[in-house]
């Protein structure tokens, strides 16, 4: 169903406000999409079934990246027995900002008997960006979701580094209304001095979160850490540990590139473990 009708406030004439709301069924049929509501410059994609056997939404972001005041609203929803796999086009940028914050606001919720993918990109913060994101998980028990998000600090390749700016990468999972974590990344103003401390992140080109809440998760923890005890010694740290349930790793990466390819593999790995699909990322992904 196309609804032509914005649930959200109006944007700010100087800014970009785009929004996409997603809702899919599970049946006898397999899973249907059952709500499509999105606005520019979001826009879906429903591309046809590839290697990955998975029913896949594909979000475009048309204005080719993010400025200062610019806000993105995702809502995704798997009902009873849905399966579904959302994952971003390609990276997403956030350029300078003279400073408003860019906000990218996720909802992702889950039923019993579902399985749902967040599958992300990199998102590549300029020198001088404002990013304020925040990722809202509520699942039933029953559910199981594979969600993360990567973020690349400037453009090493060009030789930009991310000076000055502003971050706020914020998470909160909850299982039938109980949260059962919560975690926020929170830096500003000399954002080289801060990601360069021992005690932050230690001078990394690269970030990455993956989170996984579902049955199996023990089984998850192991696979988790065979995968991240296998990096390249002084490039790349990881690390993998359970909070109540809930799954959580983490990558620090001197090297963008070396980071993609350890996520994709973790992610690969981990939908076969967890959901029994192929062992494979979608075709946009691995572009």
């Amino acid at each position: 169903m196309y609804d032509a009708t914005s649930p959200s406030e109006p944007a700010a004439a100087t800014a970009m406000h785009g929004s996409v709301e997603l809702a899919f069924c599970g049946g006898n049929g397999g899973t249907r999409l059952t709500r499509l509501y999105q606005r520019a410059p979001l826009r879906v994609l429903f591309p046809v079934a590839d290697a990955c056997g998975i029913k896949q939404a594909v979000l475009l972001t048309t204005s080719g990246g993010l400025v200062g005041g610019d806000r993105l609203d995702v809502r995704v929803a798997a009902k009873e027995g849905a399966a579904i796999l959302v994952t971003p086009q390609a990276a997403e940028k956030v350029y300078r900002s003279l400073g408003p914050d860019c906000r990218i606001d996720v909802r992702l919720a889950a039923d019993a008997d579902s399985w749902l993918e967040w599958l992300p990109q990199e998102t590549i913060l300029f020198d001088g960006a404002h990013l304020d994101r925040s990722t809202v998980i509520d699942t039933a028990r029953g559910a199981r979701v594979l969600a993360g998000e990567m973020l690349v600090f400037g453009r090493r390749a060009r030789g930009e580094t991310l000076r000055r700016g502003r971050l706020r990468e914020a998470w909160q999972v909850r299982r039938d209304g109980r949260l059962l974590w919560a975690d926020t990344l929170k830096a500003d103003g000399d954002l080289h001095a801060l990601l360069a401390a021992p005690a932050c992140l230690a001078g990394a080109a690269a970030a990455a979160t993956a989170i996984y809440l579902g049955e199996g998760s023990d089984a998850a923890l192991a696979l988790a850490r065979d995968l991240t005890a296998t990096g390249d010694a002084g490039e790349m740290a990881a690390a993998a540990s359970l909070v109540g349930g809930l799954l959580v790793v983490r990558w620090l990466a001197k090297d963008a590139r070396l980071m993609r390819d350890a996520f994709g593999r973790f992610w690969a790995a981990m939908r076969r473990l967890l959901g029994g699909w192929p062992e494979v990322l979608p075709r946009v992904w691995c572009i």
